[in-house]
């Protein structure tokens, strides 16, 4: 690593004529007006500018390189400089100071602007308190006006009036050809002016052609995580730096594949056709309208990838365990990823079926998307023997113990790597995985540490809560029966159909006036139950009454409306007259749910108050 002190003008011309480049992970970003008029100030001054870091290529670069803004004349060379950082400032400074083109910004709003960027020869040779006030910028026919465009301030729109004006048009100042014809005209305009030129030339335009940029230099040898990691490090503009854009701008400079195909390989591309496989046959994944990283992410899927390809790589003893750290995604070669990502793909799709069946189907209702990366991980590498009746009855115990053990709230990566690993182990055939002893007597970590506290149900109150999601899911899976739409139970297809949620039993009001004991557990999951938007209508007011109104509108006979409740685990008689029974229906459905949710973790799970159930 060096760090060279390189002329400006020097520099400038490395991005005309594409030896500096930006990697193509990086971010356009255009700084405002203001901001550039600060920054032509401080070059002016000669004050520091502060570092900024390039990459050697050595003529080969590991990224597809792109132009700065304004460059793209230069589009096609192969660059031997990829700036790191330092990118606003120096696409701000060639459009500025070099590029005979008005500048790209915004203003402080962010409405886009053409400006052309001048300094005010008489206040540059004032006090350097001045300098802010100094340079100016006009739109691009170089007629500045105010009082609503009608007078007209400034009128710069030919060299003469620049010079009767004393504005020097900085975007000339790297020209001496062109700086020297200005000169000639700014003299003729008053012969006095030889002298405030020979100030501003020594005050301003000597410090502008001179000025030093510190740059750090990192070897051509320099590691792709290590780029990554210096790049978040020194990033002004705090922007992190996701991994799948880092893969994207490798992939794409793969010269291996544009030799083969003709064309540089768009990560992008693949994966927004994956996710629209995905979503459109299962909505879970995410809505495309809101964008591709809606629902399930790059991230997820490439996590998913680097699980399967280490897991083969421990297989073939090349490694001692399974992961998908950061690095192990940066170190993903793209043949490799080629080769995986159909099959991750299908077994994304497989997943999608998976939560279908749990009743699962919109992304709102998904307790952790998290824990489908494993679980995808775990199907491309076992494929069909994970639809066996044992391994499917194992893999939904696993599910349910990771959503209501609530086990993938914090850090996930290990927690991943050990799902893979000992999933697999738990359901694959005896004698398919290389292992000692048998691995299906070794339960998951997931399985065996998760716990569901019988008051847990208390403070399961909204969707924050993975176990409160899954809750409702095993609600409609048990068979839960609409209250309006009564002639079948719900199904994955119904929640959507019929615009399903939670909705309250006994409502908030009811509780305050009748119950305001019990007014904590009234948000519970306890007093929930998936419900259609039509029978939420009617659910104001006392249980017993509005159940009444939609029995008459079912045309059901009372004792097979309380049927329909009981498919929510519910004791009818604890909502009927002469009084419904707050404490008794929410203490007679906790029990229920908590079977339920014993029923689905398939172990007996912590109770505080055994003796009381």
């Amino acid at each position: 690593m060096a760090l060279d002190g390189l002329n400006l003008g020097a520099v400038l011309k490395d991005v005309a004529s594409g030896v500096l480049q930006l990697p193509d992970f990086q971010r356009d970003w255009k700084w405002d007006d203001e901001r550039i008029r600060a920054l032509i100030a401080t070059v002016t001054l000669d004050y520091p500018l502060g570092v900024v870091m390039a990459l050697q290529t050595g003529g080969v670069s590991q990224f597809k390189p792109r132009t700065l803004n304004g460059a793209e004349a230069a589009e096609g060379r192969t660059p031997e400089l990829l700036l790191l950082d330092g990118q606003q400032r120096m696409t701000s400074l060639y459009q500025a100071l070099y590029r005979d083109r008005p500048v790209e910004t915004v203003d402080t709003r962010g409405k886009p602007l053409e400006r052309w960027y001048y300094i005010d020869i008489a206040k540059a040779v004032g006090a350097p308190a001045d300098r802010d006030d100094a340079v100016v910028s006009v739109p691009e026919d170089r007629i500045l006006k105010a009082a609503f465009s009608r007078r007209v301030v400034l009128d710069l729109s030919t060299v003469e009036q620049e010079c009767a004006a004393g504005f020097f048009p900085l975007h000339i100042v790297f020209d001496p050809h062109r700086v020297n014809q200005w000169l000639q005209e700014f003299v003729k305009v008053d012969a006095a002016n030889w002298g405030i030129w020979s100030e501003f030339q020594q005050h301003v335009l000597n410090h502008v052609q001179q000025f030093q940029v510190p740059m750090i230099k990192l070897p051509a040898s320099t590691t792709m995580d290590a780029v990554c990691a210096v790049f978040e490090r020194v990033n002004t503009g705090g922007v992190s730096l996701n991994v799948f854009e880092l893969l994207t701008a490798t992939y794409a400079g793969n010269q291996e594949h544009v030799a083969e195909h003709g064309d540089y390989y768009r990560l992008p591309v693949e994966w927004e056709q994956i996710k629209k496989d995905l979503t459109s046959s299962y909505p879970v994944f995410g809505r495309m309208e809101a964008g591709v990283e809606d629902g399930l992410s790059s991230s997820d899927f490439l996590q998913a990838v680097a699980l399967v390809r280490t897991w083969e790589e421990k297989q073939a003893s090349l490694r001692s365990s399974v992961s998908c750290k950061r690095r192990d995604l940066l170190r993903l070669p793209l043949a490799d990823f080629r080769r995986l990502a159909p099959r991750v793909a299908e077994a994304f799709k497989w997943v999608g079926a998976f939560l279908e069946q749990q009743c699962i189907v919109r992304t709102a209702d998904l307790p952790y998307r998290t824990q489908l990366v494993p679980l995808a991980a775990v199907r491309a590498v076992l494929g069909e023997a994970t639809d066996t009746p044992g391994a499917d009855e194992r893999i939904a115990q696993w599910y349910w113990c990771g959503v209501l053990g609530e086990m993938y709230g914090g850090s996930t990566e290990s927690r991943f790597t050990r799902d893979v690993e000992q999933l697999i182990g738990w359901i694959a055939p005896q004698g398919t995985i290389p292992v000692s002893g048998d691995p299906r007597e070794t339960i998951p970590d997931t399985v065996a540490e998760a716990a569901f506290l019988d008051d847990r149900l208390d403070s399961l109150t909204t969707r924050n809560s993975a176990a409160y999601k899954g809750v409702y899911a095993l609600l409609v899976k048990q068979g839960a029966v609409d209250w309006y739409f009564t002639d079948a139970p719900l199904t994955a297809g119904r929640l959507i159909e019929h615009n399903v949620d939670v909705r309250q039993i006994f409502p908030k009001g009811w509780i305050a006036k009748n119950a305001p004991a019990e007014a904590a557990k009234a948000n519970s999951i306890v007093n929930k139950t998936p419900l259609s938007f039509r029978a939420s209508r009617s659910l104001t007011g006392s249980p017993a009454v509005y159940l009444k109104s939609l029995m008459l509108e079912s045309g059901m006979r009372p004792e097979w409306f309380d049927d329909v409740l009981a498919t929510h685990l519910i004791d009818p008689s604890t909502l009927h007259e002469p009084e419904p029974d707050f404490e008794r229906f929410y203490d007679s459905r906790a029990r229920q749910l908590l079977d339920l949710v014993r029923s689905a973790m398939g172990k007996r799970t912590v109770f505080r108050d055994t003796a009381g159930w």
